[in-house]
This record gives structure tokens, C-alpha cells and sequence, in this order.
């Protein structure tokens, strides 16, 4: 691929389908929802000559975000297609982990920590709880919740949660590229951690998504398409079997189904850094 190379970052609920982006990223990086929008941008881009990288601004939570942008641009036109490259996802659920940690390093020992992000499917806000659980499991905050904007429990609930708990003070924890907002629950400390990501950290990754994938492409001729389109693929009720039943999905290891190791991504990408200052509302 030449220099001259387009960046379109593809956002999902995570990021508000773009709108938690603006004011964070490089002006020359094209913000767009999935689907029509996408496939327009893609289009013009590569009718106006440029090359393309999309990269899914996904922090793990919503491999469906992937697999539709990989669907979307399989539908372009062969001479538009020609020239675009999808790039691995922005993030992963370890990736998640780690910026959370950091996150939870600036907060107070003392207070509860509440993991709040949009709400998905409930396989989107399963995948959270566990995150939140290696955040408690290795860092230093004995009370770790989750909470969902429009969803249950929502930060309003979170909060109260904590409080039943024996939490004297709270501090939200995004897990998302939107930041929450501070819940007004009378009579209990409230602060918001973010954004997850600085600015200069978001370049950083971002870049680094972009040249992985171009040098794919350069390497050996892989546009990132296929692995795009296979990302679901261990995601939602087509992979939930009761006890006894299902089929594997047998991979190298030999067993059924891939898996996490939480100490591994507890430690994944520790280089990593850019959780952004508290903010602090005492209601």
C-alpha cells in the first residue's frame, strides 16, 4: 500500500456509534457508524483515490461490530474493495482489563469501584461482569460492581448496590469510549475515572492497528477480511449449549472452544497507559 492511506474508525455502542470519539481522535481520522455509512465512506475514499484502513473500535466487548464492518466491506464494489484493509479490532477484553487497572490505580483504596459501559446483548454484559471481576482479582479494591447505561442495573442502581454494600464512596469506572454520567444518589460521594483512553494513547494504538495491517497486506497480500469475518463466530446463542450437548470447535490445544487465561491478560500490554484524570462530583 502507498503512504497516502485513509484511517476509518467504525464505531459501534461502545463509542456511540462515533459520537464519544469526536474531540479524541486526529481530525484526519474519518468517525463513522456501521453499515450505509461506512460503505459510503469506504467508497468515496477509494473513488477519490486514497487507500483505505478501517479499524472496529471495539475494546472487546462486540465482536458483532467486527464481523459487520468485514460483511459490509465484502460488499464493496471488486475496484473499491481493492486498496481497503481491515485492521484487528482497537482493543481487546485483556486490553479492557489492563486499562481499567490503571484506572483503579488512581482511585481511592477505599472506595468501590463501579465498571460502567453501554449496555449490548446479554452476552456483551456477561463478557463485563467478568471483566470486572479480574479488575477486583488483581488490583486493590475490595468492592468491584457493574453497571449499564440503559440497561440493568443502570449507574443510578450501581451506586445504591455499593452503598448496601458498605461503600462510603464510589468512583465510576468507564468501560467504554462514552463516558457515564456522575448518577445523583443523595448522600454518597460520587467520581467519575476517564476517559479509559487519552487522547495521545488512542493515536498511539490506533496507529499501531493501522500498520499491522498494512504490512499484512504488503507481506502477504491478507486484507484482514476473512479473520473480520470469522470474529462472532464464538459469540451468542449459536455457541451456547446446555450440559451434554452442542459440538466443538476444536482448536490446536485440543479442547473445545477458545479460553481466557486472567493473569495473562491482567498483564497484557502493561505499556499501555492513558486513563484520563478523576473527576469528582460529591452529591
Amino acid at each position: 500500500m502507498s503512504d497516502r492511506c485513509r484511517v476509518i474508525a467504525v464505531c459501534g455502542h461502545e463509542a456511540a456509534y462515533g459520537k464519544a470519539l469526536h474531540g479524541l481522535v486526529d481530525p484526519a481520522v474519518t468517525v463513522v457508524p456501521g453499515g450505509r455509512e461506512l460503505f459510503r465512506s469506504v467508497a468515496g475514499h477509494r473513488r477519490g483515490g486514497e487507500e483505505v484502513c478501517v479499524v472496529p473500535m471495539t475494546l472487546g466487548r462486540d465482536p458483532e461490530l467486527v464481523a459487520d464492518t468485514a460483511r459490509t466491506l465484502r460488499a464493496l464494489p471488486a475496484a473499491e474493495r481493492s486498496g481497503t484493509v481491515l485492521a484487528e479490532p482497537f482493543g481487546t477484553s485483556g486490553h479492557l482489563v489492563a486499562w481499567l487497572r490503571a484506572a483503579a490505580v488512581r482511585a481511592p483504596d477505599a472506595a468501590a469501584l463501579l465498571v460502567t459501559a453501554p449496555s449490548g446483548d446479554p452476552f456483551e454484559d456477561a463478557e463485563l461482569y467478568r471483566v470486572a471481576s479480574l479488575v477486583r482479582r488483581f488490583g486493590s479494591h475490595a468492592l468491584v460492581e457493574v453497571a449499564f447505561g440503559g440497561g440493568d442495573p443502570d449507574p443510578v442502581e450501581g451506586v445504591r448496590r455499593c452503598m448496601l454494600l458498605g461503600a462510603s464512596r464510589v468512583v465510576l469506572l468507564p468501560a467504554a469510549f462514552v463516558l457515564p454520567e456522575v448518577p445523583d444518589v443523595p448522600g454518597t460521594p460520587v467520581e467519575r475515572a476517564g476517559p479509559l483512553v487519552s487522547p495521545a494513547a488512542l493515536a498511539r494504538v490506533l496507529a499501531e492497528r493501522v500498520a499491522d495491517a498494512r504490512r499484512k497486506w504488503t507481506e502477504r497480500g491478507d486484507d484482514g477480511m476473512a479473520t473480520g469475518l470469522a470474529a462472532a463466530d464464538e459469540h451468542g446463542h449459536s455457541h451456547t449449549h446446555p450440559p451434554g450437548g452442542g459440538h466443538d470447535h476444536v482448536r490446536g490445544h485440543g479442547h473445545a472452544h477458545t479460553h481466557t487465561h486472567p493473569h495473562q491478560h491482567a498483564r497484557q500490554h502493561p505499556q499501555v497507559q492513558g486513563a484520563g484524570p478523576v473527576i469528582r462530583s460529591t452529591v
